[in-house]
């Protein structure tokens, strides 16, 4: 199997409702994720010797990522504090991007992959970092169907 990576990042805000620690407190990541294609089966449209082209696979994280995330308000419209945060972010102007669960890494790393699936990406895995020492990695298991 031929596998192809690729990242980018953002920048936004979010805290953990109910969370024993600090990160129950509103604060911000520079979030990178990662995400791993592969080519089986062949993904049609492309060269047989390639996953994806590249600057493709750029444009749709970016329009799925990015684009929605970047310098906003990760808000789990489950939480009546964040929505209210949420609330008053939108009455002033200010991005928000809803999620229908808490904003862990983990979480938001089976978010982007479900995301990229559904645009028929070949994806196997979606890895979000926080910070450079700590990843969540979400993959396809050996079960599930490309």
């Amino acid at each position: 199997m031929l596998i192809v990576e690729k990242t980018v990042s953002f920048d936004a805000a979010h805290l953990l409702t109910g969370h024993g620690g600090q990160c129950r407190n509103l604060h911000g990541h520079t979030y990178r994720v990662t995400v791993e294609l592969g080519n089986v089966p062949h993904v049609p449209g492309q060269p047989e010797d390639m996953v994806m082209d590249f600057k493709e696979v750029k444009a749709v994280l970016t329009e799925e990522i990015v684009a929605c995330c970047d310098h906003a308000f990760l808000c789990n419209t489950a939480s009546e504090v964040e929505k209210d945060i949420a609330a008053t972010l939108r009455k002033h102007g200010l991005r928000v991007y809803e999620l229908p669960h808490r904003s862990t890494s983990e979480l938001l790393a089976k978010h982007f992959f479900e995301k990229i699936a559904a645009r028929g990406l070949p994806v196997l895995s979606v890895s979000v970092s926080e910070t450079p020492e700590s990843r969540a990695t979400y993959c396809r298991t050996a079960t599930d169907a490309l």
